[in-house]
């Protein structure tokens, strides 16, 4: 028996891996984050799996299903969003299958920041802008940041920031982040990207806040902040396909005798 801790990607079922389809397709038991896996992505389960939403559970309640259907010899598809590394709570679980002795597997998924790039048709490490991305999120009501993880921390090294759980505490984000970025800094909001009902905000750090309040996004947002978002950074081609920068793969040419 093992528990799968599958990637769900950002919302749209499309954005499955073949193998998390595979085995939400294989599994018997299927457990989803429900306020943020939408039931599309699990439909896939098979017929007569036992088919659970998490997001009224506890951790003591999913632990308590994972034991029953490692009783059974039932594997199971514990469905998370994005990709379970970040943000999935999953260390938590983890530490308790190991405590039980039970076998779990780990299947990556699209990440919201990639899917939220995708969305703004940009890329996020723009050669001599920004080659760093820090993701990152800001505490409020959930867990404490470890000392030193600031965004004003962050903000110096002029990376592009995706902040998780930072929708209702924009009016921090800018008091942190324009010291560094500049109140012209580009900004992004991604709401419930990959889901039907995605909106994509774009401003500046010094208007973000205002554009966000009139579209009356209160959750499921992730903030990108960075000059790689900006259309007019005239940056220069990467040496990736620079003809006078050979590599192993592209050899010097030598001149014909």
């Amino acid at each position: 028996m093992t528990v799968y801790f599958i990637g769900a990607g950002p919302g749209d079922p499309e954005l499955l891996t073949l193998k998390a389809a595979r085995i939400i397709g294989d599994c018997p038991v299927c457990l989803f984050a429900g306020s943020l896996v939408p039931e599309a992505v699990v439909a896939c389960a098979p017929k007569g799996a036992r088919v659970l939403d998490t997001a009224p559970m506890t951790l003591d309640d999913t632990h308590a299903e994972l034991l029953a259907a490692h009783a059974k010899g039932q594997d199971v598809a514990r469905v998370h969003s994005g990709d379970p590394s970040l943000y999935g709570a999953i260390a938590e679980q983890i530490r308790r299958l190991k405590a039980d002795g039970i076998d779990y597997q780990i299947i990556p998924g699209v990440p919201a920041y990639a899917a939220a790039a995708a969305a703004l048709g940009t890329e996020l490490t723009v050669p001599q802008v920004a080659q760093s991305i820090v993701l990152t999120r800001m505490s409020m009501k959930s867990t404490s940041m470890p000392e030193g993880e600031t965004l004003a921390n962050f903000a110096r090294s002029g990376a592009t920031l995706a902040i998780h759980l930072g929708i209702r505490a924009l009016r921090e984000i800018e008091r942190q982040l324009i010291p560094h970025y500049g109140a012209d800094c580009p900004v992004a909001v991604a709401y419930r990207v990959g889901w039907p009902d995605q909106q994509m905000i774009r401003g500046t750090l010094s208007d973000i806040r205002e554009k966000v309040r009139a579209a009356k996004i209160t959750r499921t947002a992730l903030i990108l902040v960075g000059p790689a978002l900006s259309d007019s950074h005239g940056f220069p081609d990467s040496a990736l396909y620079d003809p006078a920068k050979p590599h192993v793969l592209r050899p010097k040419v030598k001149p014909a005798n």
